[in-house]
Formats: structure tokens, C-alpha cells, sequence
């Protein structure tokens, strides 16, 4: 099976661009922010915080992905969940959870055992360095703050209730900080991830040098 890693901070684009490189390249796309995403929504949900709480809650759900047209879906105990783990609390939640041993533990067999049984493209914060330290082909894809606070700000722009520029910004400041410094699989780049700056590139130019990059690798095997 062949395996591609890619990493990066909150907003540098991974979901979009790995979701359209993988469909164009016929892998598996699998986006674990979403995973810990939604144990985020469990514990929203039913008040559950500080991390004994967190961890004894871990058997008490299930989380699993699914595909519709191509695109990947999120359950929380058998219910589509894919749009409610996108609101931002939940994403500010979502980074807090994920510094939490148990929760990697609870979410890493479901994410090897993807790639051990298909060509995948998975993204993450530790991929390249935790989850698949043996993936062919890692990239760490990233851009700056600023313009990733914008692209962040344009999606969030159509919703009702829209944060502002100032706030979307300090969230993604924070959150790179929260990624950057947890004790657990801290966000970073691997030693063997191609880098790929995306903040001068539109979203087909990033796609292209994605693309470039995982064919390079896989046909370097």
C-alpha cells in the first residue's frame, strides 16, 4: 500500500488540497483532524472536560469515516456529524482534545489500520512523524499566519454569527501555539517531509505542487 503523509498548521489548506489530490490520483483520503473533531463534539455535547473525565468517556462512543460521492464523512456513534464538527469552538476544542494521550490512543488504530488496507492520503498535525513515520511520500504544508487567517475568514464569512478578522487570527495564532508545544505528538515537520509554502499559491497552484511532490515520491519507491 502506498502511503502519503501530510502535515501542517490549522488553516494551511491540508483537508482542501489532499481531498483534491487524492480524488484526482484515486487514493482514500483521510482527514484525521476531523476524528478529533468529533470526540471534541462528544464532549461538548454531553459537558464532559478535564482529561480523567475525557478519558473515561472514550468507550462510552464510537467514531468511524465513511465515503458519499467520493467524499468523506464523519460518524459519531452511527450519526453524520460531518458538518457539526466544523463550528469553531468545536475546532478550538478539537486542538485542546487531541493533546490528550488516551484520545490519540482511542483514534490511532482506526487511522493505521486505513493505511495498512489502502492507497491513502491522510493529514494531519503528526502524521509523517507519529502516526506513519514509514509513509513513501510526507509533506508539510503550510502558509503564513496572516493568509491563513484570511482563508479561514472568507469560509466563515458565509455562515450567520461570522467572527471577525482580529479573532479568526488570534485563534489560528493559538491554536499553532497549542499544536506547536502540546508534550504529546507535537505538531512539526518530519525530518524526510518535502516543505511547501502555500501563501503566494491559489488553490489550483497548491494542488499542482502537491500533486508534483506525491509523484515525485511515490516514483522515486
Amino acid at each position: 500500500m502506498v502511503n502519503i503523509a501530510i502535515d501542517g498548521p490549522a488553516g494551511a489548506g491540508k483537508s482542501s488540497i489532499a481531498r483534491r489530490v487524492s480524488a484526482e490520483m484515486g487514493y482514500i483520503y483521510v482527514d484525521t483532524g476531523a476524528l478529533y473533531r468529533a470526540v471534541a463534539l462528544y464532549m461538548e455535547e454531553n459537558y464532559i472536560e478535564g482529561k480523567e473525565n475525557i478519558t473515561s468517556a472514550l468507550g462510552k462512543f464510537e467514531v468511524s469515516l465513511g465515503y458519499e460521492n467520493g467524499r468523506q464523512r464523519v460518524f459519531l456513534n452511527n450519526r453524520d456529524v460531518s458538518e457539526d464538527i466544523r463550528k469553531p469552538e468545536i475546532s478550538m476544542k478539537a486542538s485542546a482534545v487531541s493533546a490528550i494521550p488516551s484520545v490519540r490512543d482511542f483514534l490511532f488504530d482506526l487511522q493505521r489500520n486505513i493505511a495498512l488496507n489502502n492507497n491513502i492520503i491522510m493529514d494531519g498535525r503528526d502524521i509523517g512523524t507519529v502516526v506513519l513515520p514509514d509513509a513513501q511520500v510526507k509533506i508539510f504544508l503550510t502558509a503564513s499566519a496572516e493568509e491563513r487567517a484570511k482563508r479561514r475568514f472568507a469560509e466563515l464569512s458565509e455562515k450567520p454569527d461570522c467572527p471577525t478578522f482580529d479573532e479568526v487570527l488570534h485563534d489560528i495564532v493559538k491554536r499553532d501555539y497549542n499544536d506547536m508545544n502540546r508534550p504529546v505528538a507535537p505538531l512539526k515537520q518530519a525530518d524526510d517531509a518535502v516543505l511547501i509554502d502555500t501563501t503566494e499559491m491559489n488553490i489550483e497552484e497548491a494542488v499542482l505542487a502537491v500533486k508534483r511532490a506525491v509523484e515525485e515520491g511515490v516514483n522515486a519507491i
